[in-house]
Order: structure tokens, then C-alpha cells, then sequence
């Protein structure tokens, strides 16, 4: 007879979880294919071409366009910072503390 393992207790089933930027709270996809694919964006694309696509994949249309439309003194958001939300919502998807 095979071994059998049943690992169902270490298995985690949990809502997404939020992201806050300033004023602006915006739900992170982590399901397990979402983030496959994240993957493979950025093992297929430089950061700066993967940004767009992973905007998409992580965050649903309407928070997508909230994140675009980030304002402070009258100044739109930087592309450096446009990563920055992408990597912290990956960190923080994948178990890292504060997402950071």
C-alpha cells in the first residue's frame, strides 16, 4: 500500500487581504493562480514592462484606477512608486509581515 499524508491542516484558505495606501484601502488577489501568473509575468517581462500586467492581476479594475489616480500636492503617483504598491502587495500575499 502507498503512503499516505494528509496534509489538509497546513493548507490555509483565507480572504484576500487589504492593502492601505494613505487613505486608499485596496484588496490584494492571493489565490494560488493569481500568483503563479504574477510569476510569470515577471519571469517573462523587465520589471518596469510587468507592472501594468501585474496591476491587473493582483488588484481588481476599479482599485487598478483609484492606484492611477493617486495624487499628492497635486503631483501623480511615480512609476518607482507604482512598483513599490506591486511588491509590497506580492510581499504581502506570499506571508511577509507588513507586506513590505
Amino acid at each position: 500500500m502507498a503512503k499516505r499524508i494528509d496534509i489538509t491542516d497546513k493548507l490555509r484558505f483565507e480572504e484576500n487581504p487589504i492593502l492601505e495606501i494613505g487613505t486608499l484601502d485596496v484588496e490584494v488577489k492571493a489565490d494560488a493562480e493569481t500568483m503563479l501568473r504574477l510569476m510569470g509575468v515577471f519571469a517573462e517581462k523587465t520589471e518596469l514592462e510587468a507592472v501594468g500586467e501585474a496591476l491587473n492581476l493582483i488588484f481588481s479594475e476599479k482599485d487598478v484606477e483609484a492606484i492611477c489616480n493617486l495624487e499628492r500636492n497635486g503631483k501623480k503617483l511615480s512609476a518607482k512608486s507604482l512598483m513599490t504598491i506591486v511588491q509590497s502587495a506580492m510581499s504581502l500575499v506570499m506571508g511577509d509581515e507588513q507586506g513590505e
